[in-house]
């Protein structure tokens, strides 16, 4: 059978893997950009706390990620939750790091005069602060979820939800019938995802990036 006629034979079950991917993805990028966001906020006045953090986000990305799947097993079991938290792990250092570079870089000529405006701390940060860092943030998040999307694929070793079922499935029965195909498929429809998400990125930026920003 050609991987075509494997990919339309089998389509329904790679579109549902498909979409587990996608949404197991976008939940964990969401929950590391609201804790990287917060932190990068909460940490401003202590700086060592937050060059600390950063430290460690930047070492957990050092950790081979077949090995923090199997430890986070004796204590979440397998499935989703060691899936959503351990891409939630990975994708927090580019967001943070993002944050911290976006809301220092700001224009210190721009916040002395929204301080002269007589805006408070918190005012400054969510009007003039957050909205002028908003596309290194963004940049952040967008290299954090294609990052996300190959990693996502080892969740599979711990029976997470997602595309690297049939990776892992496929490559298990190498030298069988449609095993190539089925591993391909799976690896394609990740790049897709990836190409998505992507592309999705930019669009957003377009839109959401103030009209004064763009380049």
């Amino acid at each position: 059978m050609s991987f075509v006629d494997y990919v339309a034979g089998n389509f329904e079950i790679i579109s549902f893997l498909l979409l587990q991917h996608l949404q197991v993805v976008l939940l964990a990028v969401g929950l590391a950009t609201a804790i990287s966001v917060g932190v990068a906020i909460g940490t401003e006045r202590s700086p060592r706390a937050r060059s600390a953090l950063l430290a460690v986000s930047g070492t957990i990305l050092t950790i081979p990620s077949f090995a923090l799947f199997g430890l986070l097993i004796p204590v979440f079991g397998l499935g989703v939750a060691p899936t959503i938290l351990a891409l939630t792990v990975y994708a927090i250092f580019p967001i943070l790091r993002n944050t911290v570079t976006g809301l220092e870089h700001v224009d210190s000529a721009v916040i002395d005069a929204a301080r002269g405006m007589g805006m408070s701390s918190g005012r400054l940060l969510r009007i003039v602060r957050l909205p002028l860092a908003w596309p290194v943030i963004l940049n952040g998040i967008r290299v954090a979820t294609i990052m996300t999307v190959a990693i996502a694929a080892i969740g599979a070793a711990v029976r997470g939800p997602g595309l690297g079922e049939l990776i892992f499935r496929g490559l298990a029965r190498m030298g069988g019938a449609n095993a190539l195909n089925e591993t391909l498929s799976g690896v394609v429809a990740i790049v897709a995802v990836a190409l998505l998400l992507d592309v999705l990125f930019v669009l957003i930026g377009k839109i959401t990036t103030p009209r004064g920003l763009h380049a």
